[in-house]
């Protein structure tokens, strides 16, 4: 495996030739930490998208489970963060599954507000036919979403624990790349231990 530095604006511009070129409508994902920061990335590559195609910003934190499911085992508990607070369904249903070959294109671009622990009531949204879906969140692979092309931002242990702030979700992070090895999933590996200074991880082949 190769490591290629890029500017972050040569990696957004870089990743969405690489997604504009795909026929149809395309489903994105930009998986990373809170630390990596990947809504920043998400929008950066939409902002650049929308040259070309039509493109709806989603965030994973619009599809988290009622407070009262997310909470059940204490606000701080890794495990349930890991694999009880993303409506997984929900996420599908409304956005994802919508958007396969023979699908409807009808879509909620948000479903649940965490912070007024409430649906959002977001309007329904029919996507024309080249439209693009970049969804950012963290935890996304390995859970079934149907996605199309993929980003994993990774960090270094170090870097992981030195720009967390929410401390209990290390060990979440640390399942996540034991159990998931999403490194492995992805179509795309960014080393995003310095946010200014990205790096592609590329094979050798």
């Amino acid at each position: 495996m190769g490591v290629r530095p890029v500017s972050v604006e040569g990696l957004a511009a870089e990743l969405a030739e690489r997604i504009s070129d795909r026929p149809g409508w395309v489903r994105v994902a930009v998986d990373g930490p809170d630390a990596a920061r990947p809504w920043e990335l998400a929008d950066k590559i939409a902002e650049r998208l929308r040259v070309r195609r039509h493109v709806l910003r989603v965030s994973a934190r619009d599809f988290l489970r009622a407070a009262s499911l997310r909470y059940e085992f204490g606000r701080q508990d890794p495990d349930s963060y890991y694999d009880g607070w993303l409506d997984v369904k929900g996420l599908t249903r409304e956005v994802l599954q919508p958007l396969e070959p023979g699908g409807t294109g009808r879509v909620v671009p948000s479903l649940w507000d965490p912070v007024r622990d409430r649906a959002t009531r977001a309007p329904y949204q029919v996507l024309p036919e080249n439209a693009v879906v970049v969804l950012d969140g963290p935890l996304l692979l390995g859970q079934g979403l149907p996605i199309d092309f993929s980003i994993h931002l990774s960090l270094s242990k170090k870097a992981l624990e030195r720009r967390t702030e929410e401390k209990w979700t290390l060990p979440a992070f640390e399942r996540y790349a034991d159990e998931v090895r999403p490194q492995d999933w992805a179509d795309v590996v960014v080393r995003a231990d310095d946010s200014r200074h990205p790096a592609l991880v590329e094979s050798d082949a």
